[in-house]
């Protein structure tokens, strides 16, 4: 009885590997005509929509990113606003075809979803937003506290390991949608909001008195935020991996989509691989010869996409800190291009 057994569970195992395999997502983006792809409910800087209900935000910028290289039309993206609790199946269902929604790239979401992690789009940690008429000065100041998050997020498990850890005690306080979160530390239902410190200064911008609330210099966690794809599409996770890549070096390279197109005269080999102007490093990726300047030209490379949602010309006022290139003390490395 084991011995018959034994074959068909076999059978089966290489049956859902083969068919995973088969799974090709760039081929059904190029058939349906657009990537479809999960945004946040509405995070200033990061995604959200403007008033005339357009998507904006480095994690929009991406998306717009990949569709130029996959599809070379940045505009060709549908969005689909997902809460953090939802997010996941619906990457894991085909819902969407990409995940980019300031998401934590960690060991167990990226061992035991189904998921893969292509990059780090922007570096992050948690950190704490309170009013400023409670006069905290430093976390030691929170032992009691109140605090608000986002269900389905890492945040939790932060705070739960912060506090054990500092012998502290405090109250949580949970809910689904952002929205909520924010509405309920507004309203004074919380001492403390906790979330990613980028999302923090995003959701300060909404309150009724934005000035009446600092942020605290300290965070209690690296969170490194960035998109997800489904696992098992290597293809797929290359071309998101290569195009946040492409961003980063068109940096390095002091490449933009101002003057990417005068480039065609370039003698700087690493500029002429990168544009598609001499060898064909889309090919094994199956994109065209020129994806990489669709990118820059059409979306930017990562200081504009930063600059113009995250920066200091924004309501955010983000620096670029640890997100600046490796040559200016920053962590953003692009892999090399060759």
């Amino acid at each position: 009885m084991m011995k018959s057994f034994w074959p068909s569970l076999c059978g089966l195992s290489l049956l859902m590997s083969t068919s995973w395999l088969q799974a090709d997502t760039l081929d059904a983006v190029k058939k349906r005509g657009y990537l479809k792809c999960g945004v946040s409910q509405g995070l200033a800087g990061f995604s959200s929509p403007d008033k005339a209900g357009q998507w904006r935000g480095i994690d929009v910028d991406l998306c717009r990113g990949v569709a130029a290289a996959a599809l070379g039309d940045a505009k060709k993206v549908k969005y689909t606003s997902l809460s953090a609790k939802e997010r996941f199946t619906a990457l894991q269902s085909g819902e969407i075809d990409l995940l980019s929604r300031n998401t934590s790239w960690t060991i167990v979401r990226d061992s035991s979803l189904a998921v893969d992690f292509p990059g780090v789009l922007y570096y992050d940690g948690q950190g704490f937003m309170v009013p400023k008429k409670l006069n905290v000065k430093t976390l030691k100041d929170l032992n009691g506290a109140t605090v608000c998050v986002n269900l389905g997020t890492t945040t939790e498990l932060n705070l739960a390991d912060y506090f054990r850890s500092q012998k502290m005690t405090y109250k949580l306080v949970a809910f689904e949608k952002n929205d909520e979160v924010v509405a309920a530390y507004d309203a004074g239902r919380c001492d403390v909001m906790s979330s990613d410190q980028s999302g923090l200064y995003a959701d300060r911008t909404r309150l009724k008195k934005p000035d009446d609330h600092v942020i605290l210099p300290e965070l209690i966690s690296k969170e490194p935020l960035g998109p997800a794809v489904r696992h098992g599409d290597n293809r797929w996770a290359d071309i998101v991996r290569w195009t946040l890549y492409a961003m980063v070096e068109a940096e390095e390279l002091k490449l933009s989509s101002a003057n990417v197109t005068q480039q065609k005269t370039s003698n700087n080999p690493a500029v002429r691989r990168l544009l598609g102007f001499e060898g064909d490093i889309g090919k094994n990726l199956g994109l065209k010869p020129d994806w990489a300047l669709q990118v820059i030209t059409q979306v930017g490379n990562y200081a504009e996409i930063f600059e113009r949602n995250l920066g200091m010309n924004t309501p955010l006022r983000i620096a670029r800190g640890q997100n600046a290139i490796w040559r200016e003390g920053g962590l953003q490395y692009a892999m090399p291009f060759r």
